[in-house]
């Protein structure tokens, strides 16, 4: 599954868990049933590690961290699942650390809204997901649910916050995270009435902050948790990177396009900005008349940008393909000379980075997100003024050396992010607020993690 699924498009960074905070499952080999915290020197032989100074100088897996952690069942709680026709990268992002998180041993279950045309319940990559209420009562009967326990019991709870947030501050009792992959701002007014995002607005940047102010926040990416730090005032201390991953798939192979191709993936919507990207297209194609254009994705805004594309008459070289399988897609970020994004909001801009390990740079407008996804100037480059897109695309297109520079950063740049170092890091985040909730001396223990950590 690619980052576009239906068309779509992490302060500190995770650091180890000292072996000697985490604790065994009760009646497992290791632990006496009691819960007490295993010694370093137990871990190491429990896990079959070589010892105990390979396990103090590296982090422990996802596997090791599910066996010792005490924690079996997580519930997650999301907006949309992937069979969601408006799926995008939250639900890419949420189904690759469930399914990972499953593989490790763990009962994941994911509460979301209902799906046109999909069952309530169903089993997918080894997890539970459960589709109840609509698309705006979702929130407040997941919250009344779980006050009145009639989901649980669980272990560990995963909030993924997508704009409108579930309060689990409010009544969850375990211990739980919260996803946070940017801050909207704007998106309300692109795509809600203006009563609606009033609203919107509203919670995001009055009521839910001061709920959230003890929250363990999780989020892709440096440039997202400045936002979250500066927009919605929560602490910096509480807040933690985890980059998403690249699924193995997205490799270089066979050769490019003979001609000028330019790429670009996401839903059909406001936010993505794909009417300034249809012109910043045809300010490209002056320069380069062999150039060709392909836009992969759907979504309600798509009639009106096709009607643009006539209008412009480019419906020749300028092509809304939908929705593509991944086969597909992963042979479009091979032939493609350089991908393209005028998006206004990203946690990240997963298909940058897709396309990266594809050995294919990126052109894109500089916001949060893209700022870590694309190393100006070594993966990619970042435009500042919109209006300046096609420009910049034409440069790239035409600087043949420039492209394959550009090409060997991405490939490097892209090699550094996997979907089990996501899943783990997360986890190990869920462990940590566990370890909290133990007493003081997990609790001390817990902060000197944190301690370690590029919290700024």
């Amino acid at each position: 599954m690619s980052a576009q699924s239906n068309g779509r498009g992490p302060g500190a960074t995770i650091p180890p868990v000292p072996t000697g905070l985490i604790r065994p499952q009760a009646g497992t080999a290791a632990g006496t049933g009691t819960g007490d915290a295993v010694p370093a020197r137990l871990l190491a032989a429990q896990v079959g590690a070589p010892g105990i100074e390979e396990v103090a100088q590296r982090p422990p897996s996802l596997a090791e961290l599910v066996e010792t952690s005490g924690l079996r069942r997580v519930h997650m709680l999301a907006w949309r699942d992937l069979d969601d026709p408006e799926s995008g990268g939250s639900e890419l992002h949420a189904d690759k650390v469930a399914e990972r998180w499953a593989q490790a041993g763990l009962d994941v279950s994911l509460r979301t809204a209902m799906a046109p045309g999909h069952p309530e319940s169903v089993r997918r990559n080894g997890y539970t997901v459960v589709r109840k209420a609509g698309r705006y009562s979702v929130f407040p009967r997941t919250a009344l649910s779980g006050a009145l326990g009639r989901t649980g019991p669980w272990d560990g709870l995963v909030e993924i916050w997508n704009g409108m947030p579930f309060f689990s501050p409010v009544w969850a009792r375990c211990p739980r995270v919260v996803f946070l992959h940017h801050v909207h701002a704007e998106m309300w007014r692109m795509v809600l009435s203006p009563r609606l995002a009033t609203v919107g607005e509203t919670m995001e940047f009055k009521v839910a902050p001061p709920m959230y102010r003890r929250t363990r926040i999780l989020t892709l990416s440096e440039s997202s948790r400045h936002e979250i730090i500066e927009l919605l005032g929560l602490p910096p201390r509480n807040i933690t990177v985890v980059p998403p991953g690249i699924d193995p798939a997205y490799t270089p192979a066979g050769e490019r396009s003979p001609h000028p191709l330019v790429l670009a993936v996401g839903r059909l919507v406001p936010v993505k900005r794909f009417d300034v990207l249809i012109d910043a297209l045809l300010r490209a194609r002056d320069e380069h008349p062999t150039m060709e254009a392909v836009i992969v994705g759907d979504g309600y805004e798509r009639p009106e940008l096709e009607k643009k594309i006539r209008a412009a008459g480019a419906g020749e070289w300028l092509r809304l393909v939908g929705r593509v399988d991944d086969e597909e897609l992963l042979a479009l970020y091979r032939r493609a000379w350089v991908l393209t994004s005028a998006s206004a909001r990203e946690g990240w801009g997963m298909t940058i980075t897709e396309a990266a390990a594809c050995g294919t740079p990126s052109v894109a407008t500089r916001i949060a997100g893209h700022t870590d996804a694309v190393v100006d100037g070594e993966t990619g480059v970042l435009v500042e003024d919109p209006a300046e897109l096609g420009k910049t695309l034409a440069g790239v297109l035409t600087d043949n050396d420039l492209r394959a520079r550009l090409a060997a950063g991405a490939l490097a740049h892209a090699a550094t992010f996997t979907w089990a170092e996501t899943a783990r890091a997360t986890f190990a985040a869920l462990v940590r607020e566990a370890a909290r909730r133990r007493g003081p001396g997990q609790e001390a223990a817990a902060r000197a993690i944190g301690a370690t950590g590029r919290r700024r």
